[in-house]
């Protein structure tokens, strides 16, 4: 796999999304992304329970554990890699989980838009 640019979508660094739970396309703690990552595993998000709630409904179940993929289960206030598509169709709902800009990678601009990524911004304390 030949790994993208680590740069974030306000052109700074990619910072690091989650170790605990280990996130990430690559499984490397960061957003990082590469042409195989068809899903574009880009943004990272905090999730939330009406997040996973609403995750489920549409066919993704992330906070079931599956210890055959070595997935605990996401629960709230964990960050995941989540794919674009489904970060802009959960915004597009009304249950969009907030954001790490520094941590969500540039890649994520070709679904979302950087002002959706922005109103969804987390504090910078969490």
């Amino acid at each position: 796999m030949q790994k993208q640019d680590s740069i974030n979508v306000l052109g700074g660094v990619l910072a690091p999304c989650s170790r605990k739970p280990l996130t990430g396309f690559s499984r490397d703690g960061a957003c990082n992304t590469c042409p195989e990552d068809r899903g574009s595993h880009t943004v990272c998000a905090v999730m939330t329970a009406e997040f996973l709630a609403y995750s489920k409904y549409v066919g993704n179940d992330l906070s079931t554990p599956r210890p055959e993929f070595d997935f605990p289960g996401l629960k709230p206030g964990d960050s995941w890699c989540l794919c674009a598509a489904r970060f802009m169709q959960a915004h597009d709902e009304g249950c969009a989980p907030k954001v790490h800009l520094e941590a969500t990678h540039q890649r994520a601009l070709e679904i979302v838009p950087l002002h959706v990524l922005t109103s969804h911004r987390a504090d910078s304390g969490q």
